[in-house]
C-alpha cells in the first residue's frame, strides 16, 4: 500500500539523514562494481558485514562462509573495505588460509591480479610486500637465510616510497632482531615513511629513541614531521616543528620544507600565511620549486583566481628557476575549464605540447570534462582521440566525464553504450559510472513526459543496496523526496536492509525510528530486518527493546520475529530465555513452525540439555509440526557428542525412512561417535560407517562414498579413494562425483598417469567418466608437454561419445583439444 507524504516537516529528517550519508556520489568512496552472479553477491556482501565486527576472524559463521570462497568472492569484499588497508590486509591473509579455493598458490596470486584490476593499488602494495616478508621469514626457518644490510636499508627505502609506514617499521625490528644496527639514513627513512601514513605520533616517539641513542635532529627528520603535521592537517604542530628549525643551524629548512609547510597551509585555505612563507624562501636563501609555484597555482585556481594564478606562472618561467611541470599545466587548465573558458584551456594545453610536455590523463580528462559541461560533446569525443592517438589510454573518469556529457545533452542510451565500451577496454565502472547513468535514464524518462514513480525509484534503491551502494540509495530517497513522490514502506525497507548488510545499523535504526514516528510501518518486515542483524550480533537487550517498540507502534510481530528472537537468545547462551520466548509466542496467537523448535533443539543439544531437546521434538510433533531434515541433523550430531551413538542410528533410520537424504553432517558426526566409541583404526570406523549405511540402503550408499572420497582426498588419501571407487566400480555402482574428486586430487598433484588409469579402469567397467575429468586430464596433459597422452585420451573420449571410425577421429582430436581448452569444464560439448 502506498502512503503518500504530505507534510513536508515529517520527511525532513529522514530526507536529511539520507543526504548527510549519500552527500551526492561524489561523496561516496568509489567501489568496483561486483559483475557476480547473485549469490555470490550476496555472499560478499554477508562476509563483508562481519568485518566490522571486532574479533572476527574468530567468528565460526564467516569462517563457514569463507571455507569455499572464490577468490572473485573474496575481492568483492576487498572493494567493499577498500578505505580500510589494514583490515583488507589482514582479510586477504585470512582468507587464503581459510578457503580451500584461496589456499593454493595461484588462486592466491588470481585473488591478487583481481585487486589490482579494481584499481586498489594501496592494498596491493602492502600485501605484496607482507607476502615477500613472509617469503623472507619461510627462507630463514627453513634453510637459515638472512637478509643482509643493504637488502634491509633498500627495502625501507620502498617501503618508505609505498606510502607504507607501519610495515617499514615492522621491517626495522625484524632487522635488528637479526643483529643489524641502523644507520642514520634508515631512521631518517622510517620517520618520513610513518609521517607519510600521517602517523606522526608514532614518528615522534621514534624519533625520541634515536635522540636518546646519540643521533641529532637534522633537516631531513623535521621535514618528515612538517609533511606528516600538514596532511593531518594539524597546522600549529608543522608551524612548530618549522619554529625550531628556523632557530637550529643543523635543521634548518630546505625547499622541500617550505613547499610542504606551503601546501598544508594552502589546504586549510591560509593562502596569506602561505605566500608569506613564500617570500621567506627567498630571503633564507631557498628558492621556490616547481612543487612551490604548482601548489600556490592550485590554490588560486581553487578559489576562482585563475588570472593570478596565470600571473604566478609568469613569475616562474620568468625568473627561469624552475620548469612547468605536467601537473603545473594541469592546474592551470582545470581552473580555465572550470572557468568557463574550455577554448583558452585548450591553447594552454597546445602550448604545453609545443614545451615538450605531453599531456597526462588528467590533463585530458579535464579538458573532457570541460567541453562536456558546456554541453559540446563532440569537441569532447575529438580530444579522447587526440589522447589514444598519443597513447595515453583512457580511465574510469575519462568515459565517466564522457557519460555525463551524453546525458546532459538528453542521450543517456548512448552512454550505455559507452559503458560497455569501457567494459570492453578492460575498465571497470565504479560507482560515479552507474549513478551518472541512473539520473541520466530518469531524467530522459521525464523529457519524454513520463515521471518516475515509487516503483521505478524503489527498484533503484533495492538493485544498489543489494550491490552494497546503500549510502548511494539513500541519495535517490531524497530524490524521491523531493519529487514528491509517494515513499512506502517497501523502499525504505530496502534501504534498510541494505545498511544492516553493511554493519551500519544505527542509519538502519534511524530511518525504522524515522518510519515509525511518520506511521510508514504497516508490518514487523522492516523491523525484521534489524532483529536479524541484532540477533548475530547476541545483541538480546536491543532486540528485547526492538520488541517492545513494536509492539508500541501497534505492530503484530510474525513467526519470523519470534524465530529471530530465539535465535538471538540461543546465540548469546539464554536457552531458557528461548523456551520462554516459544510460549510467548504461542501465547500471543502466532504458531511457531519447524525453524524455531529447530533453533532451540540445537541449543538444548549444544548445551548437552538432550532429554529436554527429546521432550521439544516430541512435544512439536504433538502439535503437528513435522521435523525436516535440519532438525533430524541436529539431533544426529547431539546424541554422537552426548555418547549415544546407537540414538544417533535410529534417528538417521528415521530420516531414511521419510526420504530425507543424509548430508555431510550426518555422515561426518556418525563417523566422529564410531571414532570415539571404538577403539580400532580409523580405517575400520570407516569400514563400519559404510557398512551401516550400506543396511539403511536408498540413495545413502552413493552419498557416504561421496563423503569418504571427499574426506580422503583431503587428508592426502586420494590412493585409498581411488581404491574404493574401483571396488564400488566392481560390484556395479557408479559415482560421477567420487571419481571427478580423485581424478582433480591428482591433477593438483600432477600424477596424470593415475589418472588415466582411473579413467580407462571406469570404461572397462562399462561406465563413462564425466566430461569434468575427461577435461582436468587432457588439460594436464597438454600443459606436461604429454601430447601424445592427451590425444590418445581425446580419442577414448570420442569413442564414449559414439564417434566409432578412428579414422574419422583423427579428423577431431585437435578440434576437440581446443573446445576443451575454450569450455573449462563447464559444459558437455555435443560431438
Amino acid at each position: 500500500m502506498l502512503i503518500h507524504i504530505r507534510s513536508s516537516r515529517k520527511i525532513s529528517s529522514l530526507a536529511r539523514h539520507a543526504l548527510h550519508s549519500s552527500n551526492a556520489h561524489l561523496s561516496v568512496s568509489p567501489q568496483q562494481p561486483s559483475h557476480l552472479p547473485p549469490d555470490e553477491e550476496a555472499a560478499a556482501a554477508a562476509a563483508a558485514s562481519f568485518l566490522k565486527t571486532p574479533n572476527w576472524e574468530k567468528n565460526n559463521t564467516l569462517k563457514s562462509l569463507v571455507s569455499h570462497m572464490n577468490p572473485h568472492i573474496a575481492s568483492q569484499v576487498i572493494s567493499l573495505h577498500s578505505t580500510e588497508t589494514d583490515a583488507c590486509v589482514r582479510f586477504f591473509t585470512w582468507v587464503c588460509k581459510h578457503s580451500s579455493y584461496c589456499f593454493h598458490p595461484s588462486q592466491k596470486t588470481h585473488l591478487l591480479k583481481l585487486i589490482v584490476s579494481s584499481g586498489l593499488y594501496q592494498i596491493a602494495h602492502s600485501v605484496i610486500m607482507l607476502k615477500l616478508m613472509d617469503c623472507f621469514n619461510d627462507l630463514r626457518d627453513e634453510a637459515g637465510f638472512r637478509l643482509n644490510y643493504p637488502c634491509y636499508s633498500s627495502l625501507l627505502m620502498s617501503l618508505a616510497k609505498l606510502d607504507l609506514g607501519f610495515l617499514a617499521y615492522s621491517t626495522y625490528r625484524r632487522m635488528e632482531s637479526d643483529g643489524f644496527v641502523a644507520g642514520e639514513i634508515d631512521y631518517r627513512t622510517i620517520i618520513n615513511a610513518l609521517c607519510k601514513n600521517g602517523s606522526t605520533r608514532a614518528a615522534e616517539m621514534f624519533m625520541s629513541k634515536i635522540l636518546k641513542i646519540g643521533f641529532v635532529l637534522d633537516s631531513h627528520i623535521c621535514t618528515s614531521l612538517v609533511l606528516g603535521f600538514c596532511r593531518g592537517l594539524n597546522l600549529g604542530d608543522a608551524l612548530r616543528v618549522f619554529d625550531v628549525m628556523s632557530r637550529e643551524e643543523a635543521s634548518k629548512p630546505n625547499s622541500v620544507t617550505y613547499s610542504n609547510l606551503i601546501h598544508g597551509l594552502c589546504e586549510v585555505g591560509r593562502l596569506d600565511e602561505a605566500f608569506g612563507f613564500k617570500e621567506r624562501m627567498g630571503e633564507n636563501g631557498c628558492q621556490p620549486s616547481t612543487r612551490t609555484y604548482t601548489v600556490l597555482i592550485k590554490a588560486l585556481c581553487d578559489k576562482g583566481l585563475v588570472g593570478k594564478g596565470f600571473s604566478l606562472f609568469d613569475e616562474m618561467i620568468g625568473k627561469g628557476c624552475c620548469k612547468a611541470s605536467v601537473h603545473t599545466y594541469t592546474v592551470l587548465i582545470d581552473g580555465l575549464c572550470r572557468d568557463g573558458k574550455v577554448e583558452e584551456a585548450n591553447g594552454v594545453c597546445r602550448k604545453m605540447v609545443e614545451d615538450g610536455i605531453l599531456p597526462s590523463v588528467v590533463t585530458y580528462n579535464a579538458l573532457i570534462n570541460g567541453y562536456c559541461k558546456d554541453g559540446r560533446i563532440v569537441p569532447a569525443f575529438e580530444v579522447l582521440a587526440v589522447m589514444e592517438k598519443r597513447g595515453c589510454r583512457p580511465n574510469a573518469r575519462t568515459f565517466n566525464e564522457l557519460m555525463e556529457g551524453l546525458c546532459r545533452v538528453g542521450k543517456p542510451f548512448k552512454a550505455v553504450h559507452l559503458l560497455k565500451r569501457m567494459v570492453d577496454d578492460g575498465l571497470s565502472p565504479d560507482v560515479v559510472s552507474y549513478n551518472v547513468l541512473i539520473d541520466g535514464l530518469l531524467g530522459s524518462m521525464s523529457s519524454f513526459g513520463i515521471e518516475p514513480d515509487c516503483v521505478t525509484f524503489t527498484a533503484v534503491i533495492d538493485g544498489l543496496c543489494k550491490r552494497g551502494k546503500a549510502d548511494v540509495a539513500s541519495a535517490f530517497l531524497v530524490l524521491m523526496v523531493r519529487k514528491g513522490i509517494e515513499v512506502d514502506e517497501v523502499t525504505c525497507t530496502a534501504l534498510i536492509d541494505g545498511f544492516c548488510k553493511l554493519g551500519k545499523t544505527r542509519d538502519a535504526l534511524f530511518i525504522l525510528e524515522t518510519l515509525g514516528k511518520m506511521r510508514l510501518l504497516t508490518t514487523s518486515h522492516s523491523l525484521n530486518v534489524l532483529l536479524d542483524v541484532l540477533s548475530k550480533g547476541c545483541k538480546v537487550k536491543e532486540e528485547l527493546a526492538m520488541l517492545g517498540k513494536m509492539n508500541k507502534l501497534g505492530l503484530v510481530p510474525s513467526v519470523v520475529t519470534y524465530t529471530t528472537l530465539v535465535d538471538g537468545l540461543i546465540r548469546s547462551g539464554d536457552v531458557s530465555g528461548s523456551l520462554r520466548m516459544l510460549e510467548a509466542m504461542k501465547s500471543s496467537g502466532c504458531l511457531p513452525n519447524v525453524y524455531p523448535y529447530t533453533i532451540i533443539i540445537n541449543g538444548l543439544c549444544q548445551f548437552g540439555r538432550l532429554e529436554e531437546a527429546e521432550t521439544l521434538l516430541a512435544a512439536m510433533q504433538d502439535s503437528g509440526v513435522s521435523p525436516n531434515h535440519v532438525t533430524y541433523t541436529v539431533m544426529v550430531k547431539g546424541y554422537v557428542d552426548n555418547g549415544k551413538l546407537d540414538r544417533a542410528l535410529e534417528t538417521v533410520g528415521v530420516m531414511v525412512e521419510r526420504g530425507y537424504e543424509l548430508n555431510e553432517r550426518v555422515y561426518s558426526s556418525l563417523l566422529h561417535g564410531l571414532v570415539l566409541s571404538q577403539k580400532g583404526s580409523d580405517d575400520a570406523c570407516i569400514n563400519k560407517l559404510i557398512s551401516m549405511v550400506e543396511q539403511l540402503g536408498g540413495s545413502s550408499t552413493r552419498g557416504v562414498y561421496d563423503f569418504m572420497v571427499t574426506r580422503l582426498c583431503k587428508e592426502g588419501r586420494t590412493d585409498e579413494s581411488n581404491e574404493l571407487i574401483q571396488t564400488m566400480l566392481k560390484r556395479g555402482v557408479y559415482i560421477e562425483k567420487a571419481i571427478d574428486t580423485v581424478i582433480g586430487s591428482y591433477c593438483g598433484r600432477k600424477e596424470h598417469s593415475k589418472c588415466v588409469e582411473l579413467i580407462t579402469f571406469v570404461l572397462g567397467t562399462g561406465f563413462v567418466p564425466s566430461f569434468k575429468s575427461f577435461c582436468l586430464v587432457i588439460q594436464g596433459l597438454k600443459k606436461e608437454g604429454e601430447t601424445e597422452q592427451a590425444r590418445e585420451l581425446v580419442m577414448e573420449l570420442l569413442s564414449s561419445n559414439g564417434v566409432l571410425e578412428k579414422t574419422r577421429m583423427l579428423d577431431y582430436v585437435n578440434e576437440v583439444i581446443d573446445m576443451v581448452d575454450q569450455l573449462h569444464c563447464k559444459e558437455r560439448p555435443i560431438f
